[in-house]
């Protein structure tokens, strides 16, 4: 499991606790493991033979056959009884042996002062080795800044010093002990600059320092424990439909020694107590400077805030990277030489991006210098897209760096052109081409990228995504097809509104209580989780915010497409491929059999959330709903708002200015994303800009002239679905709008929009392969219980394949059909004569 990926609960637990108490602790793994044993013993599919084991010792309690929802507790309590008296017998171990030494700190404070200020002929304790103290003094020293405890869960060695000098300077007061209650009038030993007043203050600094970290990490303790039974008993309840939590955190944990009143109120009184002896021996007094000196020396505190999607991805990524790479993922693996050569400095291995590397810079040097088209400037921009398309199809560097390259290549080259004040093109300076390009790059469409990935974070951050998902998974029922077609649903849904790259991770953590309860073997599994990918990516068409490549299409089309009339078309578009695709996938696997061909499987439904929404929630609701309206009729409120791009601007506003989103969000957007799709743009303005579509134009012309509209369309459907196959979705867009715009254009009634959109639709047709787009990718890294992969490339072949020409052939017919009549009844949008 990733980094971001581990359960925010038990990384709570592991990243706050004290190292030497770790086996101390509520044992929330182990735990947690049992309940998902109880969740398979419900169900009746784990083997009745099968053991839990112990927690603590290596006593083995029997589950027998099914588990009913009332045994559950009676197997469940006894582990969390064990965890609690563990915990109570440490802690009131801990709690005796600190109050005694603070005890005995404040009254050797009271004697060191009654001794005065001048006892220095009093303060070296003869029976102590000097050597000695002074190692000691070096280990105290080092002890100031971790807490002082041992693995045998005793005061650590390092606190004898203190100790020893205690013991001595007690001796030398020979007063009476007294109780620090008010601040004694100087001179006093805390005042005073002498030698020894001076080490006394330093002695009673490192003891002092030392006590509080114990007693605030034995506070520490007690939260941690406390809020690991509260999660456990949530997760269980959850999990195994009970509800056992308000009783046992009310009625047992809260009533056992750790977590009473009393013993918190006598921890916050030993802690307040050191605040002032701190402040009596060191601060002259100063409690505020006390207080922030102690807690320099404390631990820090991890805050571990939900996960967005954005994190789940990124720690995905890692995943991959720490682990070699596996099939499907992101991140390749480490490739072997192709050649390996031996020279006089070592071996030289040439691997494969290597070699994509060479030849992309090959074919460019050779186009810069061969003249394959007409005009300097379209010549050039020819090399520019040749070794750009090379770049993002082999994947040679990152992609989001080919994008950044290409606008340094475009204006370094010369190759942006504009029309002068007498209408004709000329060829701009590097400094101007700098800023049309940048002018170009950050376009309102990447704005409006950005507002989209605000949005996906809100809803992920605040949990309504996950809220409002399971409340419609949990009216699916039992049956495995109308599970399998609520899954699919939903994950088109949810790839509306957090984009397509986001919805897979979401969905596949959704989908793990199912499939931890699948029968060994099922074909409901890999059907599940190849369906989700699909349906995903048939969401990335839905909406202009669900996927980069829409966005390009938008950027390209003259006026824009208004949301209103983009959902007119892709909604149905969208429906009609899911359904078609499930039937396709009831064929394929059959998943309600039972791996033994013995009945059908009954999958455990998907439990609502019980949580009402918050305050916070409604808040993010509001915006969301707003800015989405905003969107659809952007077109009537064009004098007011002027673009989607800066309708964009409110949700971001919104939320990071209220804290729903903070800093460490904005940093976890998928920036490469935003980059490629700005890149995307700048390369689709000097192609054009160049004159080099121009000079394609009359190629173009020859081919489609005979051709009708829709043939064209089919001739184009094909084309994008190939290529978007093969490479990401958002590069073949980059690569086909401009094409799709320039046929479109010299075609009769101008249907350069109609072919945009229709190609950018397309784009998110092709997933016939495991790279076809994250969705694919995603899926294709799904891993069971065993480590072993649901999905294999067949998988793929056998039903990816028939779906991206199902999708394909809806966009060509019911999409093409709904986008003629939008642009005849909507603003003549489509099509301009």
């Amino acid at each position: 499991m990733s980094f971001w990926q581990l359960n925010y609960r038990s990384s709570s637990l592991k990243f706050n606790a004290v190292p030497e108490w770790w086996d101390e602790y509520i044992n929330y793994d182990a735990l947690k493991k049992t309940i998902y044993q109880l969740e398979k013993q419900q169900v009746g599919l784990a083997d009745s033979t099968r053991d839990l084991r112990d927690l603590e010792a290596n006593e083995e309690t029997a589950l027998m056959g099914h588990v009913r929802h009332t045994d559950t507790d009676s197997l469940f309590v006894p582990l969390l009884d064990r965890e609690l008296k563990k915990i109570c017998v440490f802690y009131e171990s801990q709690e005796r042996e600190l109050l005694g030494e603070v005890a005995q700190l404040e009254r050797l404070a009271q004697q060191q002062e009654e001794a005065g200020p001048d006892a220095g002929h009093q303060y070296m304790d003869p029976d102590v080795d000097t050597e000695e103290e002074d190692e000691d003094d070096e280990g105290d020293e080092f002890n100031t800044m971790s807490p002082p405890i041992s693995r045998d869960h005793t005061r650590s060695p390092s606190r004898r010093p203190g100790r020893r000098h205690a013991r001595s300077l007690s001796s030398a007061a020979g007063g009476p002990s007294g109780n620090i209650t008010s601040m004694v009038a100087p001179p006093t030993v805390w005042t005073a600059k002498n030698n020894y007043a001076m080490d006394v203050q330093l002695l009673f600094k490192r003891r002092i320092t030392n006590l509080y970290l114990s007693v605030t990490s034995l506070r520490s303790y007690i939260e941690l424990n406390y809020s690991g039974f509260r999660k456990i008993l949530k997760k269980y309840d959850k999990v195994t439909e009970n509800s056992l939590q308000d009783h046992y955190i009310h009625d047992v944990v809260e009533q056992a020694p750790p977590f009473s009143q009393a013993s918190k109120n006598r921890i916050a009184a030993a802690a307040n107590l050191l605040i002032q002896l701190y402040a009596r021996c060191v601060t002259r007094g100063d409690i505020q400077a006390a207080q922030r000196q102690l807690k320099l020396h404390q631990r820090e505190h991890i805050a571990w805030e939900r996960d967005t999607v954005w994190r789940q991805m990124i720690g995905d990524a890692r995943r991959g990277q720490a682990n070699g790479g596996a099939p499907g993922t992101l991140v390749a693996e480490e490739e072997k030489g192709l050649v390996s050569v031996r020279t006089r400095v070592g071996h030289l291995r040439v691997t494969t991006k290597q070699l994509y590397l060479l030849i992309a810079v090959l074919v460019f040097v050779v186009l810069l210098n061969v003249h394959t088209v007409e005009g300097v400037e379209a010549n050039r921009c020819l090399a520019v897209l040749v070794f750009a398309t090379i770049m993002w199809a082999t994947e040679a560097i990152p992609l989001f760096v080919t994008a950044i390259l290409v606008p340094l290549l475009l204006v370094c080259l010369r190759v942006i052109r504009q029309q002068d004040d007498s209408g004709e093109k000329v060829r701009l300076s590097t400094p101007d081409a700098t800023k049309y390009i940048f002018s170009v790059m950050f376009s309102p469409t990447i704005m409006l990228l950005i507002g989209g990935f605000t949005i996906a974070s809100a809803l992920s951050k605040t949990a309504i995504d996950r809220v409002l998902i399971t409340k419609v998974l949990s009216l699916a029922g039992t049956r495995p097809s109308v599970v399998l077609l609520a899954f699919m649903a939903v994950a088109c849904f949810a790839s509306m509104w957090i984009s397509n790259v986001a919805a897979p991770t979401l969905c596949f953590s959704l989908i793990q209580p199912i499939l931890r309860t699948l029968p060994p073997k099922s074909k409901f599994a890999p059907c599940l989780i190849i369906g989700i990918a699909l349906a995903a990516n048939i969401g990335g068409q839905s909406s202009p915010i669900s996927s980069p490549q829409n966005l390009i299409a938008l950027a390209a089309m003259d006026p824009p497409l208004d949301w209103a009339s983009w959902f007119a078309v892709a909604l149905p578009v969208s429906g009609i491929s899911i359904l078609l695709i499930w039937a396709l996938l009831l064929v394929s696997y059959r998943p309600a059999r039972s791996p033994d061909g013995e009945g059908d499987i009954v999958i455990r439904p998907i439990r609502a959330a019980r949580e009402r929404f918050t305050l916070k929630q409604y808040w993010v609701s509001l915006v969301c709903l707003v800015t989405i309206g905003l969107w659809c009729f952007e077109n009537r409120l064009e004098n007011i708002v002027g673009d989607m791009g800066i309708i964009a601007i409110i949700p971001i506003v919104a939320f990071f200015s209220t804290g729903v989103l903070k800093k460490e969000d904005f940093e976890q957007f998928l920036w490469t994303v935003v980059f490629l799709a700005m890149g995307g743009i700048a390369l689709g303005k000097g192609v054009t800009s160049s004159g080099l579509l121009d000079v394609m134009d009359e190629d173009i012309r020859s081919i489609i002239q005979d051709l009708s509209l829709y043939k064209v369309v089919l001739v184009l459907s094909v084309i994008v679905l190939v290529v978007s196959t093969f490479i990401s979705h958002t590069i073949a867009s980059v690569l086909l709008v401009p094409i799709a715009k320039e046929v479109g254009s010299h075609m009769p009634g101008h249907r350069e929009n109609l072919l945009i959109f229709l190609t950018g639709l397309l784009c998110s047709t092709g997933m016939g392969m495991p790279v076809s787009g994250f969705p694919n990718q995603t899926a294709a890294n799904q891993e069971d219980d065993m480590g072993q992969l649901y999905l294999s490339n067949v998988d793929f072949l056998k039903n990816g394949v028939p779906a991206s020409v199902v999708a394909m052939l809806v966009v060509a017919t019911v999409g093409f059909l709904l986008a003629q009549a939008i642009g005849y009844v909507y603003y003549g949008i489509l099509e301009r004569s």
